[in-house]
Order: C-alpha cells, then sequence, then structure tokens
C-alpha cells in the first residue's frame, strides 16, 4: 500500500505538479526540478509522446526522485478534479512546491476563414480551455485540496506573439492573454497564502513537436532565422529555460509575483531591424 508523502511518521516531501510533461517544456522541467532543488514529478499527459514520457520517468527515477505519469487530458475542470484526487492520494496534503502549466493543444487559424482554417466555436472554447481555463482549474483544485506547500509557486508559460503576431495565431494569443490575466489576479488571491504565481515568456525552442510539423529543411530555415534574429545568434535551448525555472523555485527568486517573466533573450528586438534592413 502507499503511503502517501507528509503521511504521520513521515516527512514531508515536495512535489512539482506538471501539466504537458511527456515532451517538450514540460518534460525539460520536470527533469530540471527533479535535479534541482530535488523535487517529485506528478505529470499529467495525453499520450501523445508515450516513449518519451517512459524516457522521462526512467531519468527522474535515476535523479533518486519519485515519479508518477497520468495520462490524461487536463485542459477540463473534471480532469482537474480527478487529478488532484490522484495526486492528493499519492503525495499528501501541502506537497506541491511547483505547479507548470506547460499544455499545447491550441488550433492556429483564422476568424473569418471560410475554410477548413476557420476557428469555429468548438476550435475557440477548446484552445482557451487547454491553454487558458485549465490553470484555473487546477489552482482551484489544489486548493479544494490543500495540496500546495506553504509558498508554493504556480507557474504558466508564454510566448512572444503577445508583442508581434503571424497570421494565423490570433486565438493562440488570446488564450495566452486570458492566461496572463488569471495569473494576475491569482496572484492577489494566493499571495496573502504565501503562494506565487507568475508567467515565463520564453522565445522558440526546438521541440518534438516542431520536429513533427516541419520538415528538415523547413527547421533548417526556422534556426537560420532565428539566429538572425536573435541577439545571440541563436535560438534558444529548452535546457536553458528549464534551468530558470529551477531558480524560480528557489528563495531567491520568492519577490516574484504576478509577474511576465521575459526570458526570450531578447527574440523580438531586431524585427524592425530586419524587415527595413533585410
Amino acid at each position: 500500500m502507499h503511503v502517501p508523502s507528509g503521511a504521520v511518521g513521515s516527512p514531508p516531501t515536495s512535489w512539482a505538479l506538471i501539466l504537458g510533461a511527456s515532451s517538450g517544456s514540460g518534460a525539460a522541467i520536470a527533469e530540471a526540478v527533479a535535479r534541482r532543488p530535488g523535487l517529485n514529478v506528478f505529470g499529467v499527459h495525453r499520450g501523445r509522446y508515450a516513449d518519451t514520457a517512459r524516457e522521462l520517468e526512467s531519468r527522474v527515477r535515476a535523479l533518486g526522485r519519485d515519479v508518477h505519469l497520468r495520462q490524461a487530458d487536463a485542459s477540463t475542470p473534471e480532469a482537474a478534479e480527478a487529478g488532484a484526487d490522484e495526486l492528493l492520494q499519492r503525495a499528501g496534503p501541502r506537497s506541491v512546491k511547483l505547479f507548470v502549466h506547460a499544455i499545447a493543444g491550441a488550433s492556429a487559424g483564422h476568424f473569418l476563414s471560410e475554410g477548413p482554417d476557420q476557428l469555429h466555436p468548438r476550435r475557440i472554447q477548446r484552445t482557451f480551455d487547454c491553454m487558458a481555463h485549465s490553470f484555473v482549474y487546477w489552482a482551484q483544485a489544489l486548493v479544494k485540496r490543500d495540496l500546495l506547500a506553504p509558498d508554493a509557486r504556480l507557474l504558466g508559460l508564454q510566448n512572444p506573439l503577445d508583442q508581434t503576431h503571424l497570421n494565423n495565431t490570433g486565438l493562440i494569443s488570446a488564450a495566452k492573454a486570458a492566461l496572463e490575466m488569471y495569473v494576475r489576479h491569482l496572484a492577489l488571491e494566493l499571495g496573502p497564502r504565501g503562494h506565487r504565481v507568475n508567467l515565463l515568456k520564453f522565445g522558440t525552442v526546438m521541440t518534438p513537436a516542431l520536429r513533427h510539423v516541419y520538415s528538415p529543411e523547413a527547421l533548417a530555415r526556422l534556426e537560420a532565422r532565428h539566429a538572425a534574429m536573435n541577439p545571440a545568434g541563436r535560438m534558444g535551448t529548452l535546457e536553458e529555460m528549464a534551468r530558470f525555472v529551477t531558480v524560480l523555485v528557489g528563495d531567491d527568486a520568492a519577490w516574484f509575483n504576478g509577474a511576465t517573466i521575459d526570458f526570450t533573450g531578447g527574440m523580438t528586438l531586431r524585427l524592425l531591424d530586419l524587415v527595413l534592413n533585410p
């Protein structure tokens, strides 16, 4: 029989709850925080990257941490309730030091299109559930079950589409704008309890999803254009972003609250220059 962390007679153990944990940013963050500061990992994923999920489990266990990956859709209120129940049974109350919302699942397209890329109501609702509303659903479920550790950190992920726009990403930008407002208001509500809620904005990084969508030739063009655009002359990496999350978990970052933290490396600084002086 599994005895949850924090049970009577055993010291409390801190956990990271990561939505979208099987690949990309979620998996990178899970491994990073398992290494430092040494959090156990409870991840939720839809099962699209089953092999990488198993690899993540092996890497986290190799670091001496407990890991539990739940295969489920994390975007609905019902999913948040069920997932939080399972987490409570596994980890015990006041065990979640870090909550990371890294769910993908957005629809690209156009609002006024009459073609297959039309952003009809079902796609709009699904995108907002995945990329914005679910952050609130899970925060509510965690608080309801007293799962947050005394100084828990809640983190949403943002991209530079709030500063510059691609013509088929209007719905994604709108959902991320909603997420930013949720982060700010939850910071107000959870701050008096000792918790911190922030948004981490980072630029394009190479992920399994990108490699799945783009051909090798297109990926090469993508990297070349980012090399021209970024002041550092290259794309950022998942590992760099994930290591920064380990900083945000620490005591030195405890005064960040309600913040959108720019970790893009200045990705959008040269856009106008590139257009006017190609």
